[in-house]
């Protein structure tokens, strides 16, 4: 996933706007060497705010299996601050409706559920530093995120495979991950970009477009997805006049811009945040009159783009970003999530957000307490086949099931949630073009 960097949005105003998250607290079965105890339960009506997280010492210790009817945390691992922010405030209400939807269908083991949000601010020591923090004080029992590759794998290498503690990210899309000596404790609900790369490449060429220009941050996030992309293009046919790997955080880029203009090529492929690099390198591209036409992925998918740069010079650009097939679990999310957040329409991964924190309850739920090895042993028993299918809006159905010693299934607003050996899922890729202030999908594209 990708994205770009708006004015930092404060974590109160974020807060105040998408959580409304119970009290907390949960035993601890064994503990946790050098690890500070657990904070104290909050009141319910006051939510759990996301503050910057202090460095601590890692321990690998085991939550222990919180007695029936107490509260269990859920951490939320985003990058609230930093590149991807503009994206946010939509995914935290997607945390929102999953969090009122357990609490209002009974609780998690009989307590509720509270949503505790750690901040990575966009940076590798920031997830590390907040996913510590909701390791070994917050004590939660699940990890949901990060959103950026970087962020995720700098979380997953540094904190949660050495304490032991599942991860889901919503966003993650690095093919890095895929073969992750992770010991199953990493999982994703989004395809690799190693399939997203080809997708590009496969619609490129669907585009009439057979010579492009490519630039991409060095980054976990746009150097793998690139090199996909320019590999299968260049086996389509096609061809890449000219290659630059940019660092992101540039002043300016009409070096990087003149090299990669030379000859002329029809398009230029930008594989970075919007809120980074991007959106500087379509603007100083359209002031030099040196590009017209722009393809790219999510990361550069924002609608930031649209309003520094103008609809009228994205007409002929295209997108592709993870997406969901038409279903009826998909159009229940969409009515559940319009119904208390006015629309879907523009608002980036909230399906995919949705679908983590509920696997990550589910899971919770079907080990009948937190101890992390077995919540993580019960994911794959609530996301694959076979079981009593379960989508969005099910959770009492779930619990019931659950209760009843039934197996379940849940298929997700994105698809199905099948994890493999590797802990990922195949997913499907959207088409995307600019209509208007926002992004329209035409399609989804297979290589």
């Amino acid at each position: 996933m990708r994205f770009r960097r708006q004015a930092l949005l404060s974590a109160t105003a974020l807060l105040a706007v998408s959580l409304a998250l119970a009290g907390c607290g949960e035993e601890k079965k064994e503990e946790q060497a050098a690890a500070p105890a657990a904070e104290p339960a909050q009141p319910a009506a006051e939510p759990v705010q996301p503050e910057p997280a202090a460095a601590e010492t890692q321990t690998a210790a085991a939550t222990p299996a919180a007695p029936s009817g107490q509260d269990v945390k859920v951490g939320i691992l985003f990058d609230v601050t930093g590149p991807i922010a503009n994206f946010i405030p939509p995914m935290l209400d997607s945390v929102t409706l999953v969090t009122d939807e357990v609490n209002a269908g009974g609780g998690l083991l009989g307590g509720k559920m509270v949503s505790v949000i750690g901040d990575t601010t966009g940076a590798s020591q920031g997830a590390v530093d907040a996913a510590t923090k909701l390791v070994n004080v917050e004590n939660v029992a699940a990890i949901v995120g990060a959103l950026m590759s970087g962020t995720t794998i700098a979380a997953a290498n540094s904190v949660v495979v050495p304490t032991g503690i599942m991860q889901i990210s919503p966003t993650a899309t690095s093919p890095e991950m895929t073969g992750f000596a992770d010991n199953d404790w990493v999982f994703r609900v989004v395809p690799s970009d190693a399939y997203q790369g080809q997708v590009l490449a496969k619609l490129t060429m669907d585009q009439g477009v057979k010579t492009v220009a490519l630039t991409y941050a060095n980054n976990d996030y746009a150097a793998p997805l690139a090199k996909a992309f320019a590999d299968h293009y260049k086996s389509l046919g096609g061809t890449i006049a000219a290659e630059v790997k940019h660092e992101e955080k540039q002043p300016s880029y009409t070096t990087e811009l003149a090299t990669l203009a030379k000859d002329k090529p029809e398009a230029l492929v930008i594989i970075a945040y919007a809120g980074d690099s991007g959106l500087s390198l379509v603007k100083e591209a359209l002031e030099n009159g040196l590009f017209k036409r722009f393809i790219g992925t999510d990361g550069l998918r924002d609608n930031l783009l649209i309003e520094k740069i103008g609809a009228d010079n994205l007409t002929d650009s295209f997108f592709t970003s993870p997406s969901s097939p038409k279903s009826e679990a998909a159009a229940r999310f969409e009515q559940i999530y319009a119904a208390k957040f006015q629309s879907t329409k523009d608002k980036i991964f909230i399906g995919q957000v949705y679908d983590s924190v509920i696997l990550a309850a589910l899971a919770i739920q079907q080990a009948g307490g937190t101890d992390r090895a077995k919540v993580r042993d019960a994911l794959r028993q609530i996301a694959n086949p076979p079981g009593d299918p379960v989508g969005p809006g099910d959770w009492a159905k779930a619990v019931e099931l659950i209760k009843a010693g039934k197996d379940i299934d849940y298929t997700g607003a994105t698809g199905s949630m099948d994890f493999d050996d590797k802990g990922d899922v195949a997913g499907v890729i959207g088409h995307f073009v600019v209509d208007g202030t926002g992004y329209k999908e035409v399609g989804l594209v297979t290589p």
